[in-house]
């Protein structure tokens, strides 16, 4: 019998948050034949989901939580992408402060799973 899986909201945001990365990424290439960095900020972008998923996994609290370090520092760096994406007019004011607001609630969530974490080892 497969059981569902228990509600995860850093799972979810972080994989909606995945779906919007790739959908700029197909936009920066079709319509504005950007190459370069929508390749990093899909790179980013999409990692901050894979390593929290990764980090469920985690075979202790020590690897739970350096899981969860890497998705932190992938999150500031799609934090730059888009702030350099902006700044260069590939994407609108609008279009940034969306995905920032999502990514600084995404920030937020990671800041606060590993302080909770930390103060229980």
């Amino acid at each position: 019998m497969v059981y569902p899986e228990k509600e995860n909201i850093i799972l979810d945001k972080t994989y909606n948050y995945a779906i919007r990365i790739v959908k700029l990424y197909q936009y920066l290439c079709k319509e504005k034949k950007e190459f370069e960095l929508s390749r990093q900020i899909l790179r980013s972008g999409t990692s901050i989901g894979a390593n929290v998923e990764e980090s469920v996994g985690g075979l202790s609290r020590k690897d739970f939580l350096a899981k969860l370090g890497v998705s932190y520092r992938e999150a500031r760096e799609t934090r730059f992408w888009l702030k350099l994406l902006r700044d260069t007019n590939y994407i609108s004011t609008e279009q940034c402060d969306s995905l920032l607001e999502d990514l600084e609630e995404i920030i937020r969530i990671i800041t606060a799973i590993q302080k909770t974490t930390k103060s229980n080892i």
